[in-house]
């Protein structure tokens, strides 16, 4: 099991693998083929009944293999942003690619590029999207038969029904993919009811154990003054005195549960911040925002307060799931919360950056590092870090926490965004902008 510093293990090689590059891959193979076969290499004695003899010597031939191989990298390149136009350069590029070779229809290998597209979409899309692009597929085997059947060139076995299984196997293993990534959402939504189900038993449990004994002594003390207020004063005050302290620290403890009630509404969970009651009396006591759109107030605030906050946006402002942007505000909120308290730094540093199937959350100081500061941090009740761990370990994401090489400490997050899915913005501030909050007290935050 690794720990809060070391990095977060790496994914196995298949899934690093774009799915893009798979598809140009498989393609590109099946189409280099028959031009080292049948153009480069001296001609055979023998030719081939799925490529003309005269192979590309046409110069019209030659131009419309050159667009088709243009077709299918574009389409390669688009598969994760476009991915319904990328899955149609595709096709449109493997129809080119016959009609360059004269052929009256599609080679089983290269096709297999189309079915790995299909896998894709039926992996990330809605299912009725993933049938249509299934559909697409097999109508194009059947146009090719068709065109045969009223050519009259029909010749041998007929191979577009063995074709259109292989479509229909990677329609079905994308959409397994589809459906276990929607279960596990599932789970995760259960797991979070759960979570706050049972933060709210345990503040039941509280109340019951301190609550509900102070009210009791209270009543006990109110009647036994009752009692001896006319024969016994001294004892009725000193019941009152009791009653007095009783309801204070009862009214405290009211106070410290609905503050972490509210904190647990605020942000639709039941573990909170974790930051435990008084965290808003602090330098770094935010209110209840809970998006990164908050993070320049957020910057200007603990400015403010006299530790400085630099904050750098990167990559594409593009709308975010609400999970990952309330789940990237409140790592950020409570990394800088730990860098003021725990670090002994003037100031630290946040990363925002937005890619393409992944948003990273970076939160780096130059203090005390592993030492007394923050290790002090980790080594006592460590509510902070284990909370931002449960945050990215719910949206499926990597986490890292720990001292950097030299001195300071350094706060990873990595959650992955799922292609389809919106929700709020991402950040109030443009993207590949630098939003800076400068260093010293009262200084406000500056976007540049």
């Amino acid at each position: 099991m690794s720990g809060p510093g070391s990095p977060p293990p790496p994914s196995p090689l298949l899934k690093r693998v774009p799915p893009g590059l798979w598809t140009a891959l498989v393609w590109f193979v099946a189409a280099v083929e028959p031009i080292l076969r049948y153009v480069v290499y001296p001609p055979a004695r023998g030719y081939s009944l799925d490529y003309p003899e005269d192979g590309l010597r046409p110069l019209s031939a030659r131009l419309l293999l050159a667009l088709a191989f243009a077709l299918v990298l574009v389409g390669s390149a688009l598969l994760r942003r476009r991915t319904l136009l990328a899955y149609g350069l595709v096709v449109a590029g493997t129809v080119v690619s016959t009609l360059a070779w004269r052929q009256d229809e599609v080679p089983t290998l290269q096709f297999l590029a189309v079915d790995v597209v299909v896998a894709y979409v039926a992996a990330t899309r809605g299912r009725r999207e993933s049938l249509v692009a299934a559909g697409v597929a097999v109508g194009m085997l059947a146009a090719y038969g068709v065109t045969r059947a009223v050519a009259g060139t029909h010749s041998g076995t007929v191979a577009e029904p063995y074709v259109a299984l292989t479509v229909a196997v990677a329609w079905l293993v994308g959409n397994s993919v589809h459906q276990a990534r929607a279960h596990t959402r599932e789970l995760n939504a259960r797991a979070a009811a759960q979570a706050v189900t049972a933060e709210r038993l345990r503040i039941a449990r509280e109340m019951h154990d301190t609550v509900a004994h102070s009210i009791g002594v209270i009543a006990l003390q109110a009647g036994a003054a009752a009692r001896v207020v006319g024969t016994q004063p001294e004892k009725a005050r000193e019941a009152m005195l009791t009653v007095e302290r009783a309801g204070r620290e009862t009214l405290a403890g009211l106070r410290r549960m609905l503050g972490s009630l509210r904190q647990a509404d605020a942000e639709g969970e039941g573990g909170g911040d974790r930051m435990g009651p008084g965290t808003a009396a602090g330098p770094v006591g935010w209110g209840a925002g809970g998006r990164l759109s908050d993070v320049p107030r957020l910057a200007a605030t603990t400015t403010a307060a006299g530790f400085g906050v630099d904050v750098t946006w990167r990559g594409e402002g593009r709308p975010l799931p609400g999970e990952v942007d309330l789940a990237a505000f409140r790592i950020i909120q409570e990394a800088v919360t730990n860098a003021v308290r725990h670090s002994g730094a003037g100031s630290c540093h946040v990363t925002v950056d937005q890619r393409e199937d992944e948003l990273v959350v970076e939160v780096s100081d130059d203090g005390a590092g592993g030492g007394a500061g923050e290790g002090g941090a980790v080594a006592g009740s460590g509510y902070g870090l284990l909370g931002m761990r449960e945050r990215v370990a719910l949206l499926h994401g990597d986490f890292a926490a720990g001292p950097r090489p030299g001195s300071g400490f350094l706060v990873t997050a990595r959650l992955p965004v799922e292609a389809g899915i919106t929700g709020h913005g991402a950040a109030g501030v443009p993207a590949g902008v630098t939003a800076r909050a400068g260093t010293g007290a009262g200084t406000g935050a500056e976007v540049r």
